[in-house]
């Protein structure tokens, strides 16, 4: 923050404290210590972003020793189960671990600047949400880093599907550590998702109605409804894989009476809404690029946000479009490709509203509306393969071949990744006050396209020959060996493309072009603060007038610039900017889960001596940091401190009082 503060603090009620505060200083601006207490959301997105980069760095080199194993027929490079570990731990780090906390990044950083907030509505509990993002990713990986006879990483299939997660088939400790970890990730996921959705209907700016939210605000909305919903069904799931391997209870064994095709329905539940928990933020980012770049307003607004909250309540009536081949009967089979059929239109709708905003407009081919132009693209061919496994009989021929895995990367990379990589180089701006080289980050577009492309498109023709997935190799005699010597090749293109686009954020990071406000003469009101924003992010609440809020201010300055001194006297005479303390208790509450957590994973009865013991003590003692970190976060109540603004470049001062005094 650019601002001198000296504290005045206020409690509870907004009234100074009586007793004394926990946190003595109310901010911390350097050191590791203020990265631990952050509770501001701009700080946690940066995180959330940071983390979610170097596991999407984690899981492309995942994929990487995947194609290099099938690059040749008969190849020994891993072996079949390291080969299982790669595609498990692949398709859950980038699922849960880069696409999902990335987005998290954005829906953090920006959806509070472009609603006129100064932060989410519970800033700890944010907080809370990020360490115990920090703490599942942990416990997912761990088994990277202990003896493989009884750890491991994950083998089990980034699915789960039962009965590969028993223990007659995995004995060792790697898919409770991969239950537990998914769990929770889980609750981080929901806790994050209660914020977003409390802090976008209650704590808009004014005259910001529902109708002129931006369109990746309302994708937010959505997509956080999405997983508050179908969370819960996963979470079921994977409580009952735990009890059968830690308690031997019986959901899933069939042996002995149990169901493994429940473990489908329950995951799918879950599964086919997470792919649009994907995809829906993507789209809301592509929806603030193209009118940006376009110079011109999003085309059908009304239809868009429609059409997103439709794909989102579609999206619980397809999961078992994923089931075609479990034998569930032909009227079940019917109604699900239909429910199929249907969410493509509002996905359909979407595009044509796209390709509306560009026609006509005045568009300006700059390194993000490359990239949207390519998101566009590449999940228009995803959608096209996608309608095609709506037709059940077709699906039957292309379950669990590589045609399947060219589609949902095409949606995934193409989709996702691509918008998300659009978001990274449009905000890159607001987030840092720099500015990414034209050339460089169109070079790294073009490779990074190229390289997609090579990779995937193949993979239909392979898949529709017949070559299975989750298959670590295969004969010379199959036909083949030139696709997939192909793919790898793109593999290598791609994983380049990658690797210049992260080197470039890097240079632009230390060295890179300083910009100043509105580098992209933007439509919404993250681009009317400062960049970097300020720690308040606005001096002064903004009133809304339109849509596209900070256009309209650019074209009514004076009427604006008036009724800003209005409001800043009124704020002013009403205590100055209320700003939280910061706090150590959400890290230590979710350090206490991740000791608790590895505890009850490793649960099971131990013959060596003594090893039962440590591990009931090691889930006790995570759960008495737990609770008392609980307990002592819950005493802070909304204390925090007035911050006062001396003019336009937001210098700030404050009483010089302490608690004591007051």
């Amino acid at each position: 923050m650019d601002a001198t503060v000296k504290s005045h603090f206020i409690g509870k009620d907004g009234e100074s404290p009586a007793r004394p505060l926990l946190l003595a200083r109310p901010t911390a601006t350097t050191g590791l210590m203020s990265w631990l207490t952050t509770v501001d959301h701009k700080r946690i997105g940066f995180l959330y972003g940071a983390f979610a980069l170097f596991f999407f760095l984690v899981g492309g080199v995942e994929a990487l020793l995947i194609r290099l194993q099938l690059m040749v027929p008969n190849n020994t490079l891993l072996t079949a189960e390291q080969y299982n570990t790669m595609f498990t731990m692949h398709g859950t780090t980038m699922i849960f671990l880069a696409v999902m906390p990335l987005s998290a990044a954005f829906f953090n950083f920006v959806m509070p600047l472009q609603i006129g907030a100064r932060d989410v509505a519970f800033p700890r509990l944010n907080a809370f949400s990020l360490w115990t993002f920090v703490v599942g990713a942990i416990i997912l990986n761990i088994g990277w880093f202990l003896p493989a006879d009884r750890w491991g990483a994950p083998d089990g299939g980034w699915f789960g599907y039962s009965p590969l997660t028993s223990r007659t088939y995995i004995p060792k400790h790697s898919i409770d550590m991969w239950v537990m970890g998914l769990q929770l990730l889980g609750v981080a996921s929901i806790a994050a998702s209660l914020n977003f959705i409390v802090t976008i209907i209650n704590m808009r700016a004014p005259g910001m109605t529902m109708m002129r939210l931006p369109v990746f605000v309302w994708m937010t909305l959505v997509t956080s409804f999405l997983i508050i919903l179908s969370f819960p069904a996963i979470t079921i799931a994977l409580v009952e894989v735990m009890m059968d391997r830690l308690f031997g209870t019986n959901f899933f064994e069939a042996s002995m009476g149990g169901m493994p095709i429940l473990w489908q329905h329950l995951f799918w539940v879950f599964g086919h809404p997470e792919v649009y928990i994907l995809i829906l933020p993507a789209m809301g980012i592509i929806s603030e690029i193209l009118p940006t770049f376009s110079r011109k307003p999003l085309y059908g607004y009304p239809i868009v946000v429609f059409s997103g909250a439709c794909i989102g309540f579609l999206g619980f009536a397809v999961w078992s479009h994923h089931m075609f081949t479990t034998g569930m009967g032909t009227v079940a089979t019917a109604a699900f490709a239909l429910a199929t059929m249907a969410i493509a239109v509002p996905t359909g709708v979407k595009i044509f509203n796209w390709i509306g905003t560009l026609w006509g407009g005045h568009l300006q081919m700059r390194t993000p509306m490359m990239f949207a132009l390519g998101f566009i693209w590449m999940f228009m061919i995803g959608g096209f393969s996608g309608v095609m496994h709506s037709a059940a009989p077709a699906d039957a021929q292309q379950q669990d071949s590589y045609f399947v895995v060219a589609h949902f990367h095409y949606v995934l990379i193409g989709g996702s990744i691509f918008a998300l990589l659009a978001g990274i180089h449009y905000w890159f701006p607001l987030i840092f006050g720099r500015r990414v080289s034209e050339f460089w980050g169109k070079l790294s577009f073009w490779i990074i396209f190229a390289g997609f492309n090579i990779t995937f498109f193949p993979l239909h023709f392979v898949g529709l020959n017949g070559m299975p997935r989750r298959t670590f190799t295969y004969d010379g005699n199959m036909g083949w060996n030139a696709p997939n010597f192909i793919a790898t090749i793109g593999a290598l293109i791609l994983g380049t493309g990658i690797a210049i686009y992260f080197a470039v954020m890097i240079y632009t990071y230390f060295k890179g072009e300083k910009v100043g406000r509105d580098p992209w003469d933007g439509r919404t009101l993250e681009w009317a603060i400062p960049n970097p924003p300020p720690e308040y992010n606005f001096a002064v609440i903004p009133n809304v007038h339109a849509r596209d809020a900070f256009w309209y201010e650019k074209h009514h300055q004076a009427e604006i610039e008036k009724e800003k001194a209005e409001l800043s006297k009124a704020e002013e005479a009403h205590g100055g900017i209320h700003m939280p303390f910061q706090s150590i208790w959400p890290f230590f509450t979710s350090c206490g889960i991740l000791i608790a957590a590895i505890g009850i994973a490793v649960l099971d009865h131990d013959p060596r001596p003594g090893f039962w013991g440590w591990k009931v003590g090691t889930a006790i003692l995570g759960g008495v940091i737990m609770f008392a970190s609980i307990y002592i976060w819950s005493l802070e109540g909304n204390e925090g401190y007035h911050l006062h603004l001396d003019g336009e470049k937001g210098k700030g001062h404050c009483h010089d009082a302490s608690p004591a005094k007051h």
